[in-house]
């Protein structure tokens, strides 16, 4: 199955690696009892992973406590391989919401064994994605964007981007220095607090706020 980014103007981009960050704020880190990393804490989720907007958030029955985390999403425009921050704009498609679902008492135990935590994050449906807006849009800066998360209409999630402790430039130049970022890939840049446990029939709801819109169902 193809699965594809669809842009507000009409552009399509088949999904490719999606790269997550791990405590890129600091109030999420202090949830959990930890401060920000020397070094980003990255993670992968395979194109599996994806939904878009208006999907189905299949819960795994191997765990009892899946949580939400709304981050804002960069989509790759064009490969790029050790660029420095100043240039990671021209490397840059679009922006999108989206939800980093994730299995925390797995991820939990994965984390006392130093293991690593490919199938508390990767599971199928873990990473539903909004539309995508073009990076044009907002000419040759990288722009902040309010992100708001909503379950059942109540707002859970609520920040802005201004609060990432690694910027959206600095990602690109990190991960393209080890990676190599290729079109189509897009990155989780990281989640504000105020996490929380997603159930079954849960309707949930992000935005990039005054831009771009996700609605997903859990069951």
């Amino acid at each position: 199955m193809k699965r594809e980014f669809k842009f507000k103007n009409g552009k399509k981009l088949e999904v490719r690696t999606i790269y997550g960050i791990g405590k890129n704020y600091a109030k999420h880190a202090a949830e959990f009892g930890g401060g920000i990393p020397e070094e980003p804490i990255i993670f992968i989720k395979p194109p599996v992973s994806y939904i878009e907007n208006g999907g189905v958030i299949k819960l795994p029955a191997m765990s009892n406590n899946v949580h939400h985390e709304v981050e804002l999403v960069v989509v790759i425009g064009k490969d790029c391989a050790n660029i420095p921050a100043s240039s990671a704009r021209e490397y840059i498609a679009g922006y999108a919401v989206g939800i980093d679902v994730t299995m925390r008492d797995i991820q939990f135990k994965a984390k006392e064994k130093g293991e690593p935590w490919a199938v508390a994050k990767g599971f199928y449906s873990s990473a539903p994605i909004s539309e995508v807006i073009p990076a044009e849009e907002f000419g040759e800066e990288i722009p902040n964007f309010e992100l708001i998360l909503k379950v059942n209409n109540e707002i859970i999630q609520n920040s802005s981007t201004k609060f990432m402790e690694r910027s959206v430039a600095t990602l690109i130049e990190y991960l393209s220095k080890i990676f190599t970022l290729e079109e189509g890939d897009c990155i989780f840049t990281g989640t504000p607090e105020g996490v929380g446990r997603i159930q079954s029939g849960d309707k949930i709801y992000a935005e990039l706020s005054g831009f771009v819109t996700l609605n997903v169902i859990a069951e």
